[in-house]
């Protein structure tokens, strides 16, 4: 009876020992699998970002309303990743649209005070980015400008349209501030055109830095357009590693229109 019975426990026995010898083998596989499809997940989600376009760009750039001036003012740093190739390119342009730029340099050729008057004419625009997607929207923008004379706000809704719908501007790595003697507009790759409501604009990788130190002096009366634009880029310099102080200034003067309350 004692040898029956051993032998009956004998098989289950093989089988227990069978079993737990098999179970790890299996949570091993499994767990490794897991960590496999986790790692593929992980290096997906990586170079999903690393084509996306970045949020910030390597630069600072500021423009501020004030006291009936425009001032936007940008820095000359260009980097690329951790070396500072350029420190003093300019990144502020002033475009003008074709009728308008004829009729200043016959201006000029004839007339000294041309210089003078091309001050306060034209639009004002700064770009943050790869230096050849900036200037492949500033051409944009140009025709834009040609195509509505005047209408500033249109032309940088037109310029947004094209540069969200296109399949070749899409790929455009850049930000824009545009301003005139009317309206001061920031433009993105996403598709916005935005109007600040302080008179304070800005973009780049220290434009907060520089929108905060603006805002904080636009209470103070004795300073000007170009003296808080300087101030904030002074301090946006100093915080931001991307930005340095040899800086870039062009101006207009504003034009408030009159409401029609007013006039009546």
């Amino acid at each position: 009876m004692l040898m029956n019975s051993l032998l009956r426990r004998a098989p289950a026995a093989a089988a227990v020992r069978q079993f737990t010898t098999a179970a790890p083998k299996a949570i091993t596989s499994t767990s490794a699998a897991g960590t496999s499809s986790f790692n593929t997940h992980h290096r997906s989600y990586h170079a999903t970002k690393s084509a996306s376009s970045p949020d910030w760009h390597g630069t600072t750039i500021v423009c501020v309303r004030k006291n009936g001036r425009v001032c936007m003012m940008g820095d000359g740093m260009v980097s690329m990743g951790s070396v500072i190739v350029k420190p003093n390119a300019k990144k502020i342009r002033r475009i003008y649209p074709k009728t308008i730029g004829e009729e200043r340099a016959k201006q000029q050729s004839g007339d000294d005070n041309g210089a003078s008057d091309n001050e306060n004419e034209g639009t004002i625009v700064g770009f943050a980015g790869t230096t050849a997607d900036a200037f492949t929207l500033l051409e944009r923008l140009e025709g834009k400008l040609d195509e509505y004379p005047g209408q500033l706000a249109r032309s940088c809704v037109e310029l947004a349209k094209g540069w969200r719908t296109d399949k070749y501007l899409r790929r455009l790595e850049a930000s824009l501030l545009v301003a005139d003697k009317k309206a001061s507009f920031e433009i993105t790759g996403n598709g916005d055109v935005l109007e600040s409501h302080d008179g304070v604009l800005g973009v780049g990788s220290g434009s907060n830095f520089a929108i905060a130190a603006a805002r904080a002096q636009m209470d103070n009366p004795d300073l000007s357009a170009e003296d808080v634009a300087k101030k904030a880029m002074q301090i946006a310099s100093e915080m931001c590693i991307y930005t340095n102080d040899q800086f870039t200034m062009e101006s207009l003067a504003m034009v408030v229109e009159e409401d029609k309350e007013t006039k009546e």
